[in-house]
């Protein structure tokens, strides 16, 4: 399966297999998504279980509140990731918070899906990645997929949750391999991206790391799309690095985290949104509470630039394997 079928398989297993959960969102039904992933699910379950929303992001995510708190589980896709801002105050005020304000007597057991990063050429208003704001907000789970396999698995735990998910899927992933450049076709090693996916019902943790490659000299610290830019980099700068696919950014498999870099005892963070208060900048400062003393070099970290995205570069903006080899390289010397 490619992420995108992946996707619709949790969900289609998610409508048949629980009455209460119901998918919605701009153009999620009778289209199928702008990205194709509720194809079909509409025709197969019907109008009051999968249908179409107006254009208003904060009314979206404040009807699944209300929904989750009266028992349904909702998922809601906002279109875009960059299209969430005006639904804030939902997200972070009210979903993050019921469970707390309620003193448990009400939970928002509710998804909200949404298609992150670059890549697509899609410009500045469809190409950020804002998953630091999410993370910073306490009482959400937030989760990034990189490849087929785990973004079902993910997804079904997630509908299953009795907390708020913000669950982001990166473009670049939708419809299969990746290598890490954006002009050359996949190689065999990444074909994580396109997986084998079972057809029925399974669910991963929600809160664990998968070391998607294992190595001695470096580790790697990413997620979504740049789980294949550090793989690509580290077969051009012929490092032995532990790749580390987060999967879930918060809350965090710290066990797992430090566990590799005590045993490489160097560093990289890799991410595509902005450096400056990225959510790079919180993996470096645990890594540094937590690792102070097996560090054998300084901590790495490559992101994007610290601008608004930049359409007519958006490829020299992404982080590249060139960029992440030589910081390999960096703390290989250091």
């Amino acid at each position: 399966m490619t992420m995108i079928q992946a996707l619709r398989s949790a969900m289609d297993v998610m409508l048949a297999r629980d009455p209460d959960v119901v998918i919605f969102g701009q153009d999620v039904g009778y289209f199928g998504g702008v990205f194709r992933c509720t194809d079909g699910l509409q025709a197969k379950y019907g109008r009051q279980r999968v249908f179409d929303a107006p254009i208003s992001e904060g009314g979206i995510v404040g009807v699944a509140v209300g929904m989750g708190a009266y028992g349904l589980r909702p998922v809601a896709e906002i279109q875009f990731a960059d299209y969430f801002y005006p639904a804030s105050d939902q997200i972070v005020s009210e979903a993050a918070r019921l469970r707390y304000r309620s003193a448990g007597d009400f939970t928002a057991p509710i998804t909200i899906r949404m298609p992150c990063g670059g890549g697509i050429y899609g410009g500045q208003t469809h190409s950020q990645s804002p998953e630091a704001l999410f993370t910073h907000v306490c009482g959400l789970r937030t989760l990034m997929p990189s490849n087929p396999f785990d973004a079902k698995g993910l997804l079904i735990a997630a509908i299953e949750c009795n907390d708020p998910v913000i669950f982001l899927e990166p473009k670049r992933l939708y419809n299969g391999p990746f290598d890490g450049h954006h002009d050359r076709p996949a190689t065999p090693w990444s074909e994580h991206a396109l997986s084998q996916v079972p057809q029925g019902y399974y669910k991963l943790p929600l809160d664990r790391a998968s070391v998607y490659r294992p190595g001695r000299a470096l580790t790697v610290i990413a997620y979504g799309t740049m789980v294949y830019v550090a793989e690509a980099a580290a077969r051009e700068a012929g490092v032995d690095a532990e790749i580390l696919d987060l999967r879930a950014l918060w809350p965090l498999d710290l066990v797992t985290l430090v566990a590799s870099v005590k045993k490489t005892g160097r560093c990289l963070i890799l991410h595509e949104a902005t450096r400056s208060s990225g959510f790079g900048a919180e993996l470096l400062s645990l890594v540094q509470e937590h690792c102070f003393y097996h560090l054998e070099a300084p901590i790495e970290r490559v992101t994007g630039w610290d601008t608004p995205y930049p359409h007519a570069q958006e490829w020299d903006y992404f982080p590249g394997p060139a960029r992440v080899a030589a910081a390999m390289q960096r703390a290989m010397e250091a």
